[in-house]
């Protein structure tokens, strides 16, 4: 987690958000960094983390796509979802999930990367999410706040469920997928596959061919105009 997404949730966060609340975060293992201990120092009624890998900050091992298995329907006041939807496969669903759990009223803030941010599987890597795609996700929420990432590509989520709630239709809509490099609905075995035996190959042959050179003229540029 980057400091510009802590700085960004204590500028948009209020006491009044987390005070008494019934808060569930989704993906909370605590990898590169949590917001946990500072919503706690809101004092929520109860903090409950979850992932699908057991460690720092998690209460239940659960699959995102197996909430409706753990939680009623709406039982959160606040949902807290940060870095997880790019390596969720079936995206819609664990979206559909989120929205289910959550009572009228309540609030979700959820980041995630967006096109431009390079492959990290924990252990997958799917999707890349814009602006205009939470536009549409999200329509059937009130959007409090929307934002890009400034530090890196990615997009900053903060809305609340409305009582008059009616979910969108997801069905349709496709994300830019790192697997395929182009929108799509969904993501095959085999398209994984192949991507992941070609990934070493990009990483270690094409790349150091792109990055060599650009040092090179980098340098060459750099060094009091001076041949190196």
């Amino acid at each position: 987690m980057n400091s510009y997404i802590k700085n960004f949730f204590n500028l948009i966060s209020k006491p009044e958000f987390f005070n008494g609340k019934v808060v569930l975060e989704i993906g909370s293992r605590n990898v590169n960094g949590s917001l946990r201990s500072i919503i706690e120092n809101y004092e929520p009624l109860s903090y409950t983390g979850i992932d699908i890998i057991d460690g720092e900050g998690v209460d239940i091992v659960c699959d995102a796509n197996e909430l409706l298995n753990q939680f009623d329907d709406d039982s959160v006041d606040v949902i807290i979802c940060t870095e997880l939807l790019e390596h969720v496969k079936n995206w819609k669903n664990v979206i559909n999930n989120i929205k289910q759990v959550l009572k009228a009223d309540g609030i979700a803030f959820i980041t995630t990367r967006s096109k431009g941010f390079g492959y990290h599987g924990f252990p997958n890597d799917y999707w890349r999410y814009e602006i205009i795609d939470f536009q549409y996700i999200f329509s059937d929420f009130d959007i409090i706040c929307l934002a890009k990432d400034t530090e890196m590509p990615g997009v900053l989520f903060l809305g609340r469920k409305p009582a008059s709630f009616k979910k969108a239709d997801l069905k349709k809509v496709k994300l830019w997928s790192i697997i395929k490099r182009r929108r799509t609905n969904s993501v095959s075995r085999l398209s994984i596959f192949l991507f992941l035996r070609l990934l070493p190959l990009y990483k270690n042959y094409l790349m150091p061919f792109i990055v060599k050179p650009i040092r090179k003229i980098s340098n060459f540029r750099s060094y009091n105009g001076k041949r190196i």
